[in-house]
């Protein structure tokens, strides 16, 4: 789909990486705001609505003079400037994926900043709860990653970005609802399913995870085909209104992923994810049931 400049509203989603990506360089070269805007010819009070997300239209010279200032590599320039490009565009589909820095993988970011993650897979466990040797067998799986170095530097993003669950201040509330057929899906080995599921089951005690499997027997919930989906929640103001809109994540695999915005898009997902919890299994079954699959693994590497 090509998107287009239109009237009316343009998506967040832009707006909001760009403005991370600029308070997070401007931070790391030690500039306050008001030193940053004065530099490029910026009000404080502008530069601050870019970094929060609140400007519709932010202007791609004022981008360009920013990574200037904070030394931003050519690569990621060109990125940010594309962002503010994209952020003028009513329906706005992400098409970057993982192919620049970090600081540009859109998912990431989103996940960075939300407060609670709402999670459904059918096909792998979650990556905020992949052991190292499961994510390991998974990225080393995808054709375009051949070098061990580019597998280890992937892995060891992964697993960094596990803080956001184990961090002993604030940590993100994780709701995860994993269908049967993960945990019988060989990843690797017998031998890394069976840790896998075990460390599941450790993690599902924590007090900010609940982790419920969607068997089988349930079969599909309003009759309807899904895929995998996450739910994204921000901060809440002092009134209990979002700081920012929740957002759907629908991971595209080989094709583009789709972030979507509307109230009515998120309303759907939220309501599904309801109903499959319905239909799950409670936790400490869920968690019985990891630990019987674990053992199952167990005994075909034998």
């Amino acid at each position: 789909m090509t998107s287009t400049e239109e009237d009316g509203p343009s998506s967040t989603l832009p707006r909001r990486q760009l403005g991370r990506f600029l308070r997070e360089r401007r931070e790391a070269t030690g500039f306050t705001i008001a030193e940053a805007a004065k530099l490029v010819d910026l009000s404080r009070a502008v530069l601050q609505r870019i970094e929060t997300g609140q400007i519709q239209k932010v202007q791609r010279q004022d981008v360009q003079a920013l990574c200037e200032v904070y030394d931003v590599g050519r690569e990621d320039t060109r990125a940010a400037v594309d962002l503010a490009t994209q952020a003028r565009f009513k329906n706005w589909y992400h098409v970057y994926g993982g192919l620049f820095s970090n600081a540009f993988n859109m998912y990431a970011g989103l996940e960075a900043a939300a407060r609670r993650l709402t999670t459904y897979h059918e096909q792998h466990v979650p990556g905020l709860l992949q052991t190292a040797d499961y994510a390991r067998a998974i990225i080393s799986a995808v054709p375009q990653f051949t070098s061990p170095d580019d597998v280890d530097r992937r892995v060891e993003h992964r697993m960094k970005r596990q803080a956001l669950v184990t961090r002993k201040t604030n940590p993100i509330q994780l709701d995860v609802i994993l269908h049967e057929s993960v945990l019988h899906r060989v990843i690797g080995t017998p031998s890394i399913m069976a840790a896998q599921l075990k460390h599941l089951a450790e993690m599902s005690k924590r007090p900010n995870i609940t982790l419920r499997i969607h068997p089988f027997r349930a079969g599909l919930t309003w009759g309807t085909p899904y895929s995998s989906f996450i739910i994204l929640g921000f901060e809440r103001s002092a009134k209990g209104e979002p700081v920012e809109p929740p957002v759907v994540f629908i991971d595209g695999g080989a094709a583009q992923d789709l972030y979507l915005e509307k109230p009515e898009d998120v309303r759907f997902y939220s309501e599904l994810a309801t109903a499959i919890q319905d239909a799950c299994l409670g936790e400490v079954e869920s968690r019985n049931l990891l630990r019987q699959v674990a053992k199952e693994h167990e005994r075909r590497e034998r």
